[in-house]
């Protein structure tokens, strides 16, 4: 198996799922944020306040460059990973990428306790995530080569699904 990329907003699940394929096809797993995390031994929101959003995305872009060139890997990556272009040509180009497409509502659902976001430090973080999930949906559409609908469904639930829609873009691919 070549690297598989995970991508979709905050709380879609990215990490758990990947986690959770990784093991069950015994690859590497790596989280994009996590890794910044290691490499800087700062937090995601020190970063931003530090940088600002755009030097964490050049250090995002240095990380998914990085991570993309090696094979038998699932990668999580952050939620605005695609605001980058260069981030989709890297992973379109380097792996299979597969959006966990799931509801804003659900989103917030999952993240509003979650103080480690500093996108959602507002003052409404539903209309933040339904904002973000506008703009972000068509560039997750327009990177992805599989498209699979989260929503409540446990992370078994999302790798069976994963893993069906693979076989399904694995057997389109392989045709002379």
């Amino acid at each position: 198996m070549s690297c598989l990329i995970l991508i979709g907003m905050m709380g879609a699940g990215k990490t758990t799922v990947g986690k959770e394929l990784a093991r069950r096809h015994k690859l590497r797993f790596a989280d994009c944020d996590h890794e910044i995390v290691a490499r800087t031994g700062v937090s995601i929101p020190t970063i931003f306040e530090i940088e600002g959003e755009a030097g964490f995305r050049r250090r995002e872009t240095q990380m998914i460059d990085e991570l993309t060139q090696a094979d038998d890997i699932v990668i999580a990556t952050g939620g605005g990973v695609v605001t980058t272009p260069a981030n989709r040509e890297l992973m379109r180009a380097r792996g299979i990428v597969i959006y966990l497409n799931v509801l804003p509502q659900v989103l917030f659902e999952r993240t509003r306790n979650d103080r480690n976001r500093p996108l959602l430090q507002v003052d409404n973080p539903r209309q933040r995530i339904e904002e973000l999930h506008r703009l972000r949906d068509p560039l997750y559409r327009e990177v992805a080569h599989i498209i699979v609908d989260g929503g409540r469904a446990n992370p078994g639930t999302m790798v069976r699904a994963i893993e069906e829609a693979l076989r399904k873009h694995e057997a389109n691919t392989c045709r002379p």
